[in-house]
Formats: C-alpha cells, structure tokens, sequence
C-alpha cells in the first residue's frame, strides 16, 4: 500500500517522518512517499491516485483548492471550505476532505485559547486561510479581520464565508493591531526564514497578552520577533502533526499513535532547522 503528499515543492516536508513512525507502530504494511506535482501533471497525479494500491494522499502548496474540484466527491468540511488537504481512494472513487480545520484548532484548544470571543487577525486569504476560516466559524468567532496583499481575494473570502471583514496590508491593518488577541500567519512568508508577512514594527502595537500563531512549522522571523518582544507564540508543528493525525484515522479507521508522531516531527525539525527551528 503507498500513500503520498501532493504538492510543488514538497522536499522540505516532515509528512512522510510522522506519518511513517504511526505506520510502523501499528504494522501497517504501508509506505509514505512524497510526489511532488507541478500544475501541468496534477490531473495525471489524481488520476494515479485511483490505482488499487493507493490509499489515500495529503495535499499541500498549491493545490488545495484545485484538488477540491478534481475529487468525484467532497466531504462536508471540504465543502465548506473549499479547499481539500486530504484525498481517499475508496475502490477508485476520491473523496477529498480537509483535516486542516481540525488541525488549526487542536493547538488553540489544547492551551484553552477563547476562540468565541477572541479579536482574530488572520494574514493570507489561500487555501490554508480557509480552512482557518471555517474553524473560526464554527467556533462562534465574533471579531475576525482578514488582511492579504490582495485585497480583493480577502473581500471575496469574507463574501463567501459570511464571516468578518477585510482589510489590506496597511493603515487600516495598523489601526487594528493594538486590540487583537490573536495574530494568525496563514502565508507561506517566513518559510525561508528571511521574509515576513507583515513589518516587524507592527508587533510593537500588539497587547502583551497576544498570541501570535504562525502556520509555518519552522521559527520563522515572524516568531522571532514576537518572542523577543515578550508575547507568547506557536509554530504549526501542533497542527501539521494534528492535520496528518485526522488524515491516518480516515484513510485506516483507527487511531494513530499521536505522541509517537509528535516526537518523530519534532526530532526530524530538529535535525533540519536546529532545535529551535
């Protein structure tokens, strides 16, 4: 049996570490590759996916949304958001799903974070920022602001979903720093650990008790900063590993030994980027 993560670039991907340790743990007799897919061979990929030996696949950068449209079927929360980051193969037919929603929230709720009535500004408006949004949601989120370089994708997001209001990167993102509880990096900016979503003076105006949440599973400059300046913050290790974890429980229908791929991640990050990457 094979599974695999979809994407371009996927070679920095901690996926087939974690995913692998469960599998060995439990005895499946099952292997994680990684595949990566331009654009110009996705249709080719999803039509490998049907082969009787394939159980499934986890998708990432850039295909969510357009995995989302090449599945026979979504699940509910793939409808919702519109974005699919795990694919099963059930005798030929996919079915996309997205465990990202899960995954976001399992960090927040871990350390008790009062999502409900939390002033949220989320950075990004792709397909990570989706599943984001509809986490929030149907958390009974009340104050979300969405900020992206373009704006016009952040106003179609908050058309879509029902839920906030969009601003771009600027004054008006400014305006709102000071009173937001919760900071949520959805880009893939800091990913090469030089760049960042936003300038780093503009953490300054955020309160002491914020939080900062970078989806990146690396220390980013975003991080840094925000931890040099005393406020308190999360990688997306948590969430990789809790996205990943959903995803082994649908393709197997059992649960995956969440510690042992906790640790196989944060050994393998650890390895890759240094101990505090």
């Amino acid at each position: 049996m094979r599974l695999g993560l979809i994407g371009y670039p996927v070679e920095h991907s901690l996926s087939p570490v974690f995913q692998q340790a469960a599998l060995d743990a439990l005895g499946i007799p099952a292997r994680y590759e990684l595949w990566p897919t331009p654009l110009e061979q996705l249709a080719d990929r999803m039509t490998q996916l049907r082969s009787h030996d394939v159980v499934g696949a986890n998708v990432t950068v850039p295909h969510k949304e357009a995995v989302a449209r090449a599945v026979d079927r979504l699940a509910p929360r793939a409808q919702r958001a519109g974005a699919v980051n795990t694919v099963l193969n059930r005798a030929g037919e996919l079915i996309g799903d997205n465990t990202d929603i899960p995954g976001f929230l399992f960090p927040l709720l871990r350390r008790s974070v009062p999502l409900t009535n939390s002033r949220i500004v989320l950075l990004g408006a792709g397909g990570a920022a989706r599943a984001v949004i509809v986490a929030l949601a149907e958390h009974g989120c009340r104050s979300l602001l969405i900020a992206n370089r373009t704006l016009q994708r952040a106003e179609a997001l908050v058309a879509e979903f029902g839920i906030g209001c969009a601003v771009p990167l600027g004054p008006a993102l400014v305006e709102s720093l000071a009173s937001t509880d919760l900071l949520v990096n959805a880009t893939s900016i800091g990913w090469d650990g030089v760049t960042s979503p936003l300038p780093l003076e503009w953490l300054d105006l955020l309160p002491s008790h914020a939080l900062v949440y970078d989806l990146t599973y690396r220390e980013t400059p975003l991080l840094a900063a925000a931890h040099a300046r005393g406020l308190a913050t999360l990688d997306g290790l948590e969430m990789l590993v809790a996205q990943g974890a959903e995803s082994f429980r649908l393709w197997f229908g059992v649960d995956p030994p969440f510690e042992i791929m906790l640790r196989a991640a944060q050994e393998a990050r650890a390895q890759r980027f240094g101990t505090n990457g």
